[in-house]
């Protein structure tokens, strides 16, 4: 499995994704302190961590890198040891990464027609107040 990435960690860490994102944040968590599964013929796998150290850690500076490449490590680590972990992080991160952190493009494109009023082109917003539109557009300047 491929290591979960350093930003979508530190994302969700930080609340991104609203709703979603801190459903994510949640069942990391909560896979994360199940009870770990060493693999009878891993070699010397005792100094593995949980997860658990790392993921509290970043969720008190979610800004950290360091501190989500040390979770992003201590998964993949726990991953290797431990196969119902592996399993269950692939479904995890397969859910997680379904969340937009900020990390993606957008293309906003206007054609088509003559518009009137306010045009916004964001990506991931929330709290933003749109006026309701007039009854009338607006008249088109007069040329002199």
């Amino acid at each position: 499995m491929d290591p979960v990435s350093v930003g979508l960690l530190a994302a969700l860490a930080g609340g991104a994704g609203g709703e979603v994102g801190r459903q994510a944040w949640e069942g990391l968590s909560a896979l994360v302190r199940r009870p770990f599964q060493r693999s009878q013929n891993t070699a010397d796998d005792s100094a593995v961590s949980s997860g658990e150290t790392e993921l509290v850690r970043l969720e008190h500076a979610p800004a950290d890198p360091a501190r989500a490449q040390a979770l992003s490590t201590a998964l993949a680590a726990r991953a290797a040891a431990d196969a119902d972990f592996q399993a269950g992080l692939h479904r995890w991160h397969e859910q997680a990464q379904l969340v937009r952190s900020g990390d993606g493009a957008v293309h906003n494109e206007i054609s088509g027609g003559t518009f009137h009023g306010t045009v916004a082109q964001l990506r991931d917003f929330s709290g933003v107040y749109t006026p309701a539109p007039s009854s009338s557009p607006a008249s088109p300047p007069v040329k002199d």
